[in-house]
């Protein structure tokens, strides 16, 4: 799909690297040629990043971190940097969310969330962009988002203000940093098939049944399709998209519209 050294010669930094959908992004960059620094707050899911890398030929940088602490995200940087010699691609996929009404959700609880997605991947993208302005030699930043970045997300208060945040984020960045040559991007992910999310916010049969009838292709994503995304617009032949959020989620954002009409329901 891509050339096989699209990214050779550049350096890519993944927050949530370990696991998941952002291990999933570590590799297909690293199979590209891109030199990878993943990040986690888990020294467990770091080895098991590093060691499934590993398999695929990918020799990465572990760089413990939690994102919303911002003298260890500036550490992260400078230790990137000194690995590699250069910082070219930061992506920020590091997250949590869960299921809870917002009358229930505890002051603790919201923070957690909102420090992680909407803080960290501001700490990040601050930190990454200092570094890349003042090389003077430009860069690409992509964040992770979620389909309900433009309509909310009844049961995830949380994720879903703190989403829409990092929307507006990478809109105002990539609008401030263009003079600099730094793309700023997202991806929105709709369903996507990931043991780590599945325990969190669909663990029954039902549950998935039922966001399934919601999407129009009628399957879930994969790791591999987000992958896929960001790779396009990391990409060199991609120079001249910013400030976009490119949204893979079968069709699901677009619902069912005003009469209840879905694709399994054709005249």
């Amino acid at each position: 799909m891509f050339e096989q050294h699209l990214l050779k010669g550049q350096v890519a930094v993944v927050t949530g690297g370990g696991t998941g959908i952002g291990l999933a992004i570590a590799t297909r960059l690293g199979s590209l040629g891109a030199r990878i620094a993943i990040a986690s707050r888990d020294s467990g899911h770091l080895e098991e990043g590093t060691a499934a890398l590993g398999e695929s030929g990918i020799d990465a940088l572990a760089i413990q971190l939690d994102v919303r602490k911002p003298e260890q995200v500036d550490e992260m940087v400078e230790r990137t940097v000194k690995h590699f010699g250069s910082l070219d691609i930061l992506v920020n996929n590091a997250a949590g969310n869960f299921i809870c009404r917002a009358e229930d959700l505890s002051p603790n609880g919201w923070n957690a969330v909102i420090g992680i997605v909407l803080n960290g991947t501001f700490y990040c993208s601050r930190a990454v962009g200092r570094y890349m302005i003042g090389r003077k030699h430009g860069g690409s930043i992509v964040s992770i988002l979620a389909n309900y970045v433009w309509t909310g997300s009844p049961g995830t208060i949380h994720s879903a203000a703190a989403k829409a945040g990092v929307l507006s984020m990478t809109q105002t960045l990539a609008v401030e940093w263009a003079p600099h040559g730094i793309r700023v991007n997202a991806v929105a992910p709709g369903p996507i098939e990931s043991a780590g999310a599945a325990k969190q916010l669909w663990s029954t049969p039902d549950a998935i049944e039922r966001i399934t009838e919601m999407v129009p292709l009628r399957r879930w994503g994969t790791p591999g399709e987000i992958a896929d995304a960001v790779t396009f617009l990391v990409a060199p032949q991609s120079g001249f998209i910013t400030g976009e959020v490119l949204t893979v989620d079968g069709g699901a954002r677009l619902g069912n519209g005003t009469f209840g009409f879905t694709p399994s329901k054709v005249l």
